[in-house]
């Protein structure tokens, strides 16, 4: 097992220099070159790899959701929730910011962030003048300069609707949400639905009468557009749907239920997130399982490689899923 002694060795520091950087002591001034040497041999050598991190300070986390978002969408909050822990795990002091207090309450000499939500162009832009270290969770809008860890969600959709059409299927529809455009202050179509309505029309199964969108992801909305669905099709109902987010597939369920059409005999749904109320509704949702977990720390892996080990080109991480079936398909 390696030792203080033997790390203050490969670096070519004194011990007492490695035992203080190596403890976190912030009284010892050293340059940041020292530091990073005496780290790099400490990772070399595995010594005490759980308690060698840095504590890295003034990382801004920007969570840019209303409180009502977060409400109506568990995905969020559990997102904010891990980043929340993992600071405390890699030993990354977070100050969190709110999309209510604006961009001008972040100070100018943070490290770097790490963001969630949606952020206008000129938030971005003032972003930029800060910190060169950043990191957007779910969402690429500045790749060029910033980093981001997806799901990847092209793939998904793809892979829901070829399931389907295995099992049978060719009348499927869509139901999901938008996104409001801080730019524009329009809704914009969610890369979902894009790739549905690309996919469908590559194998010559696209029926515009099929997808159902409105602003949001919440339960209300998701029974409101099945109950539209029901309503406007009747007899002529897809005999599957591909839902953009949990907490809509509950709503649609809630309105297919409440009509008596028979799920999945007559109507099958596959849905995306795997929110733990997922395997409670009835009957119980087949659905995509998002690693929230493992998104939120590829982002402080990302992040901490930007401030700590002075990365500077950008990197954009997509990450896979998997379908956790339930009685919701056949």
């Amino acid at each position: 097992m390696a030792t203080i002694k033997d790390v203050a060795l490969r670096a070519g520091f004194s011990i007492s220099t490695v035992s203080r950087v190596l403890n976190n002591d912030d009284s010892l001034s050293v340059p940041d070159e020292t530091r990073e040497k005496i780290y790099e041999a400490a990772d070399e050598l595995n010594y005490r790899k759980k308690t060698v991190r840095p504590i890295v300070k003034n990382i801004a986390f920007l969570y840019w959701l209303s409180d009502k978002e977060e409400l109506e969408d568990v995905y969020f909050k559990t997102m904010r929730m891990e980043i929340e822990r993992l600071g405390k795990v890699f030993n990354v002091e977070l100050m969190t910011y709110k999309v209510s207090e604006g961009i001008d309450k972040i100070p100018d000499n943070i490290e770097g962030f790490i963001a969630v939500g949606m952020f206008p162009d000129r938030d971005i832009e003032a972003l930029r003048r800060k910190t060169q270290n950043g990191v957007f969770i779910d969402l690429s809008p500045d790749p060029k300069h910033y980093d981001s860890v997806r799901p990847d969600l092209v793939q998904i959709t793809k892979e829901a609707i070829d399931i389907f059409m295995e099992s049978g299927h060719e009348r499927i529809g869509f139901i999901g949400g938008t996104y409001h455009n801080p730019n524009t202050h329009e809704e914009d179509m969610d890369i979902r639905e894009q790739t549905f309505r690309a996919y469908m029309q590559e194998k010559g199964l696209l029926v515009e009468d099929y997808v159902f969108t409105h602003r949001g992801f919440s339960v209300d909305n998701g029974y409101q557009l099945m109950t539209n669905a029901i309503k406007a099709l009747k007899d002529d109902l897809p005999t599957a749907f591909f839902i953009a987010a949990d907490p809509i597939a509950v709503g649609c369920l809630q309105a297919l239920n409440e009509h008596e059409i028979s799920i999945p005999n007559r109507v099958s749904v596959i849905s995306v997130n795997n929110i733990s109320v997922s395997k409670y509704v009835s009957p119980p949702l087949t659905t995509f399982h998002i690693d929230i977990k493992e998104l939120c720390k590829n982002a402080m892996q990302l992040l901490l490689e930007r401030v700590v080990e002075k990365r500077k080109l950008s990197k954009t991480l997509y990450i896979g899923s998997e379908i956790v079936m339930r009685k919701s398909t056949k």
